[in-house]
């Protein structure tokens, strides 16, 4: 386990903040320990979490044509066939993980392949679980073309709460299945759009990991 690269400036800068909100408190209230030991014990627990929120834990796993993984932790909340406006602008089935901010927030790539197509939209901040948030949320949509010519869309959409969407995706790119994809800050949503007829392997509700549990075959 550590820290994510994209936690850095956030924990330096909040450990920071901590630290002079901590002695200004120190001689605000320094006739009142139980203020004073209040004030530290909040900001502990706060930094923790910062720390817990940019874990990144070491998942590796050995590429397999005929699976996808799920390319971020947390619940899955959608499965549905529907209609792909962006990029395939046909029908498409669907699979969305919506990640609280508890859950490890790196994204992963669910095949191997070559990257055909991606595209940053900025947008609104709706709640990540709302049927509209993939479309007029901030987004990045990433599209990886399989060895076997299948194409696969990755879409990462910012919440209520996130407020910045990282993806390490570069058009023609080469990609390896479970290496890093890209990252989403303080609470998101993953989209996943499969060729319709794919067999799909978790129950709608399943908690999943990624590069751990595998969403469906090819």
């Amino acid at each position: 386990m550590s820290i994510h690269k994209e936690g850095y400036k956030i924990l330096g800068f909040g450990f920071l903040i901590l630290l002079m909100l901590n002695i200004a408190a120190l001689i605000v209230w320094a006739d009142n320990s139980a203020v004073k030991w209040s004030f530290l014990v909040i900001s502990l627990g706060f930094y923790i979490f910062i720390l817990f929120f940019f874990r990144f834990p070491v998942r590796e796993l050995e590429p397999d044509p005929g699976l996808i993984y799920a390319p971020a932790d947390g619940k899955v909340v959608v499965i549905e066939e529907t209609f792909e406006k962006e990029y395939f602008k046909d029908n498409r089935l669907q699979v969305s993980i919506f990640m609280s901010p508890f859950n490890m927030h790196s994204n992963r790539y669910p095949v191997s392949g070559k990257v055909k197509y991606v595209n940053y939209h900025p947008g609104n901040y709706m709640v990540a679980w709302h049927p509209k948030s993939s479309e007029l949320n901030e987004r990045s949509t990433i599209v990886i073309e399989t060895e076997n010519g299948k194409e696969i869309l990755v879409r990462q959409i910012a919440g209520a709460v996130a407020r910045r969407i990282v993806t390490y995706a570069k058009k023609g790119q080469k990609v390896t299945q479970g290496d890093e994809l890209g990252f989403i800050k303080f609470g998101s949503r993953v989209d996943v759009f499969l060729p319709p007829g794919t067999e799909i392997e978790v129950p709608i509700l399943q908690q999943v990991k990624a590069n751990k549990s595998i969403l469906a075959k090819i």
